[in-house]
């Protein structure tokens, strides 16, 4: 590929995942390699059972233990998580120095950096070092103004009406 841009899909609406999804699946559909590596979730999604099945075109990577939500974990277990994040974010350096694939996905890698399990500096050294070659893609609920400006393609997804206010519970195949 040529003009790999950095591009956000952020905010508090439903679909961010979904959208870098899509735009993998536009790209495997064009014959490029997707790695998506998700942060802050493990592998036992509908999405990557799907995804699974469109191997070795589109590759899904998890490095955290199955846990649950981050404001539940201890202070030991946010350790471990940390540690893991660096191993993905080691990994996720790997694969655009080596060319593995035209475009790679950091799902969720937004919320990692806001709840510090990932320095805001590592993320900028990784969007800095993004060979021209490959499509960056990252996700989560918010952007701050230096991830902004390292981007070329920002959207924003925002929640106007969410069903939860209504006391509607995630429904599974819609929202997990």
């Amino acid at each position: 590929m040529e003009n790999g841009l950095i591009e956000v899909y952020y905010g508090d609406g439903k679909g961010k995942t979904t959208a870098a999804i899509g735009l993998g699946m536009r790209a495997i559909g064009n014959q490029y390699k997707v790695i998506m590596i998700q942060f802050l979730k493990n592998d036992d999604t509908c999405e990557c059972k799907v995804l699974k099945g469109l191997e070795p075109y589109f590759k899904v990577f998890h490095f955290e233990k199955k846990r649950g939500f981050t404001w539940e974990l201890t202070d030991d277990e946010k350790e471990e998580l940390k540690g893991e994040c660096q191993i993905a974010l080691k990994f996720a350096s790997k694969v655009m120095d080596t060319g593995e694939c035209d475009v790679l996905i950091l799902d969720e890698i937004l919320n990692a950096v806001q709840l510090g399990i990932i320095p805001e500096k590592q993320l900028y050294d990784l969007m800095d070092n993004k060979p021209e070659e490959i499509e960056l893609v990252l996700t989560g609920r918010q952007i701050n103004e230096e991830i902004a400006r390292r981007s070329d393609y920002i959207s924003c997804i925002d929640a106007i009406k969410h069903p939860m206010e209504k006391g509607i519970a995630a429904r599974k195949g819609i929202e997990f």
